[in-house]
C-alpha cells in the first residue's frame, strides 16, 4: 500500500497489537478469475514465526480457497479505527487558512502464501481456537463441544482451514503526524468531543503522539 513515510508503522507489537484489535479481516488473493476478497474473523499466533502466523476459515463452497492452495501471495487487511478530519479542526487555519480535509486512520497489511488445511482435526482446532476468542468474557461462554459432535464433524466438512504464515507487514499509522504540534492538539480535541465512537477511538490513538 502507498504510505508516506511520516505515517508508517515499523513496531512489531504495535503492529500485532493492530491485528488483534481487528475482528474481521479482509483476505485478498489473485488469480484466474481476477480479484478475490473474504471477509473473515482470524485468529493471530503473535509468536509463530518471524512476523506471526494468521489463522482462518473459508467456506468450501468459497472458490477462494482453490486459488490459495496454488501457493501465490497473499493479502490480509485489518483496518483499524478511521475518522474525517475537518480543516476546522487546525488553529492554523486562522491564520492563513492554506488547509485542506483529511482522513486520518490505522490499518495493517499481512502478506504471504497460504497453507490451505483440510484435515478434520486441525480444523476443529481452528474453530475452536476461535471461539474460545470471542466467548471469553461472557458470562457462560459457548464452547464448541457444546454442539453435538456429528454437527460439528457435518459444519468441518463444509469449511476448509487456512495457515498464512506473515512474510511481511506494512502498517500505516496516519495520525496527522506531518502537521505543526497545534493543529495536532486541534484534531485530537475535534474528534475526541465528536458525538461519532469511531473519532473518539481516533482521538484515543492520537495521545500516543
Amino acid at each position: 500500500m502507498y504510505n508516506a513515510k511520516p505515517h508508517q508503522e515499523h513496531d512489531l507489537e504495535r503492529l500485532h497489537q493492530q491485528m488483534l484489535q481487528t475482528r474481521l479481516a479482509l483476505l485478498v488473493s489473485h488469480g484466474e478469475q481476477g480479484l478475490l476478497a473474504t471477509h473473515l474473523p482470524v485468529l493471530l499466533d503473535p509468536h509463530e514465526g518471524a512476523y506471526g502466523t494468521v489463522y482462518a476459515h473459508l467456506a468450501r463452497a468459497n472458490p477462494q480457497w482453490q486459488v490459495l492452495e496454488q501457493g501465490d501471495e497473499a493479502l490480509l487487511v485489518f483496518a483499524g479505527a478511521d475518522a474525517y478530519v475537518s480543516p476546522s479542526y487546525y488553529p492554523s487555519k486562522a491564520e492563513h487558512h492554506k488547509v485542506v480535509p483529511t482522513w486520518n486512520y490505522l490499518a495493517v497489511h499481512a502478506y504471504g502464501a497460504v497453507e490451505v488445511i483440510q484435515d478434520a482435526p486441525r480444523l476443529l482446532d481452528i474453530v475452536t481456537r476461535l471461539t474460545d476468542r470471542h466467548e471469553q468474557g461472557r458470562a457462560e461462554p459457548w464452547k464448541v463441544t457444546d454442539a453435538p459432535r456429528d454437527y460439528i464433524d457435518g459444519m468441518l466438512r463444509a469449511i476448509v482451514g487456512i495457515r498464512l504464515p506473515i512474510a511481511r507487514l506494512q502498517g500505516a499509522r496516519k495520525l496527522s503526524q506531518n502537521r505543526s504540534a497545534e493543529d495536532i492538539q486541534g484534531v485530537r480535541e475535534g474528534l475526541a468531543t465528536s458525538a461519532d465512537h469511531l473519532d473518539n477511538q481516533l482521538a484515543a490513538q492520537m495521545h500516543s503522539l
